[in-house]
């Protein structure tokens, strides 16, 4: 038999092969690791191309719309439907970017050869088409528009600049007031965050936030009034949508198309409006305002939560399905104020005039007809801000403000542009090119909306307004539409009264609001003349009744708690904020029988709501911003291009954590490297165990 020869490993031997096993093994999953995280550049969601380079945030391309400034009748409709399908091809690409990110991770060509240049085809044809239609009516098209058929990519560098990437001309020659204000170099956290926002790379951003409390003051001077100004005001009251009228058409820019503008809009006054409705199908219509003569639509993009509520429209084009997410926000108040002109008298808006203020593009399109106003209540007369959201105080409220153009052509209720045929007055008050002024309308929207929380340089529960999907839900996007549906005694009368100073229409009051009375003799008012040199003190002061709304603040923590109460996506919104509406609502009074809209909501009642809102008793020239009331060229005001020491260490304090957002979370940092902390531990354990082997066998020795 033989005998086994082999030595068996003795205790020290095996302790010695554990200790080498450890230290090999640990070793080989700190290089791993190494190795996957060299290979996965930025960690933080936000991947690159193979050159190295962020991914495209988004898309921007040139605003055909806007070189169309002289189009035949003829070829109005053809024309409207060719750009409302530039928008949706813009659309398509935007969902092609944010869904291809592996694709352009893997080859850094990818955004310029599958969506940019497809894009540019497409357009191309569409451009091509517009100049057939064009020319086929007996126009000639701009020259200008076969050089508008590339498209560009914006970086999420540049996507943090909040005051537009695009160049536009301005409409009235005013580069002063075209000035973006701060803008935002933050750099930061790119195009894309990993909260639970669920808006993705679609925004907003940190950067599109800031304290007012730490903004410098900003509003501009008001124009000083002529002998012959127009000093009066004219309020009427149209509720806050209480009806739940919402669709994501836009009769003035794109008639007849559906969903063409790819965000929901809230309606007050008019409640008949859709893509298909014509001039007479408006007139015709019922109006949520206290003065049914005024049958005017007004509407804007919703206000919305970005808390994770699933609204009606959470599965449908225009809202989530375009990037426009969370709880749709009602405004408190809705301040609807007519306003004279401070160079001289008005004359009345024809029936069914259009007017659009702001941009819904401005960001990609640039500043040139940007109107955005936001503020918070108590800080209206000090602070506006254009490119950014702003963060109030406890017991302060979020403030959109309007002031519509006031001068126009005499001639055209709308244009091929919709926008040529009115325009902004001067630093003066006064309109240039034969224009004339009209009755300007302003308008105050305010919410109470929970303050959003900025945290390792991303934003908790943020709130925007509804956009085009790659426009990034800037602030600078807001904008505001109008038809004038008011009969025409009733226009009459608001002529009369903003020309005779006086202050007339819902919640009016008794005294003349012009401060500037004292210096006309001329005015109808001539018999008060004594008391007038007292006026001036008045409206120094316009937003002192904002005071009175910090009791409501406690409402704030309902809001995410409304949806909730809804049974079905087929159920009427929010129930418990209902005010009493008119109990004779019909159906009757629909002359149409289409189909719901994929914009529109459920069961929306069609009568007009006579509920005042709780602004109904204010003096209405705080409804406007001051710029609005002094008749300022744009009627705007910018955030300023600088702000305080305790604003710029503000932002600066969000500025230096936004490089986290760029390479992940804390949590998702530790759950990238545990592999090389684990072979780290395995490592030491073994050096550990080998030195003390040693030792051992030295001590025994």
């Amino acid at each position: 038999m033989r005998r086994n020869t082999r030595r068996r490993p003795t205790g020290a031997r095996r302790r010695t092969f554990a200790a080498v096993a450890l230290i090999l093994g640990g070793g080989g999953l700190v290089a791993a690791n190494t190795y996957a995280s060299a290979g996965e550049g930025d960690s933080g969601g936000r991947v690159q191309d193979q050159s190295g380079g962020d991914q495209a945030a988004t898309i921007s391309c040139p605003d055909v719309g806007q070189q169309l400034t002289d189009v035949p009748g003829e070829a109005r409709a053809d024309v409207d439907k060719a750009l409302a399908n530039l928008d949706q091809q813009i659309t398509e690409a935007y969902d092609r970017l944010t869904s291809t990110r592996q694709e352009q991770a893997q080859d850094g060509n990818f955004v310029r050869n599958s969506i940019l240049g497809p894009l540019s085809e497409k357009r191309t044809e569409v451009i091509g088409q517009i100049k057939i239609d064009v020319k086929r009516a007996g126009g000639t098209a701009p020259e200008a528009l076969d050089g508008l058929a590339a498209c560009t990519e914006i970086s999420p560098a540049q996507a943090q600049k909040n005051d537009g990437g695009g160049d536009g001309d301005n409409q009235d020659g005013d580069a002063d007031t075209a000035n973006p204000g701060t803008g935002q170099d933050d750099g930061g956290q790119g195009g894309e965050q990993q909260d639970g926002n669920g808006n993705g790379a679609a925004g907003p951003f940190a950067a599109d936030f800031v304290d007012i409390t730490k903004v410098q003051p900003n509003v501009k001077a008001k124009p000083r009034r002529t002998g012959d100004a127009s000093t009066g005001t004219f309020s009427v009251q149209c509720g806050v949508n209480e009806n739940k009228v919402f669709n994501t058409d836009n009769l003035i820019v794109a008639p007849g198309v559906d969903n063409g503008a790819h965000h929901t809009h809230d309606y007050v006054g008019n409640q008949g409006v859709d893509a298909f409705a014509s001039n007479g199908d408006l007139a015709n219509a019922k109006t949520s305002c206290s003065e049914q003569g005024d049958k005017s639509s007004y509407y804007w993009p919703v206000l919305r939560l970005q808390d994770g509520t699933k609204e009606f429209d959470a599965e449908q084009q225009g809202g989530g399905l375009e990037g426009n997410v969370g709880k749709i926000l009602q405004a408190k108040e809705a301040e609807i104020t007519y306003i004279g002109s401070p160079a001289g008298k008005v004359v009345a808006m024809p029936k069914f005039l259009r007017i659009i203020t702001g941009d819904a593009k401005a960001f990609t399109n640039g500043t040139a007809n940007a109107n955005a106003n936001w503020s918070c209540t108590g800080f209206e007369d000090k602070v506006q801000l254009a490119d950014k959201y702003p963060i109030c105080p406890q017991g302060s409220s979020v403030v959109r403000s309007f002031a519509f153009q006031s001068c126009w052509d005499g001639q055209n209720i709308d244009s091929a542009n919709h926008r040529a045929h009115v325009a902004f007055a001067d630093a003066e008050g006064n309109c240039g090119n034969g224009f004339k002024a009209i009755p300007q309308l302003t308008m105050r929207l305010v919410y109470d909306v929970p303050a959003p929380v900025i945290e390792n340089g991303q934003v908790k529960n943020p709130y925007a307004v509804d956009g085009f999907p790659e426009q990034l839900h800037k602030p600078i996007t807001d904008h505001d539409d109008f038809i004038n549906v008011m009969d025409e005694d009733l226009m009459d009368e608001v002529v009369e009264c903003v020309n005779a100073g006086r202050q007339c229409g819902a919640g009016a009051g008794e005294q003349p609001q012009e401060p500037q009375q004292p210096e006309e003799p001329k005015q109808p008012e001539e018999p008060q003349e004594p008391q007038e040199p007292q006026q001036p003190e008045e409206p120094q002061e316009p937003k002192q009744p904002e005071q009175p709304q910090e009791p409501k603040q406690p409402e704030q923590p309902q809001e995410p708690k409304e949806p909730k109460d809804k049974p079905a996506p087929q159920a009427p919104q929010e129930p418990q904020d209902e005010p009493e509406l008119a109990p004779e609502a019909s159906s009757a009074d629909a002359d149409k029988d289409r189909a719901k809209k994929p914009g529109e909501a459920p069961d929306a009642p069609s009568e007009a709501s006579s509920a005042p809102s709780d602004a109904a008793t204010r003096t209405q020239e705080a409804g406007a911003p001051d710029d609005a009331r002094g008749g300022e060229t744009k009627a705007r005001t910018t955030s300023p291009a600088e702000t305080s020491d305790t604003g710029v260490e503000a932002q600066s304090e969000e500025t230096q954590p936004q490089p986290q957002a760029g390479t992940g979370s804390l949590a998702s940092t530790g759950a990238d490297l545990w592999p090389a902390a684990a072979g780290g531990v395995l490592v030491l354990g073994g050096l550990v165990l080998l030195i003390h082997n040693r030792r051992r066998n030295m001590t025994t020795n």
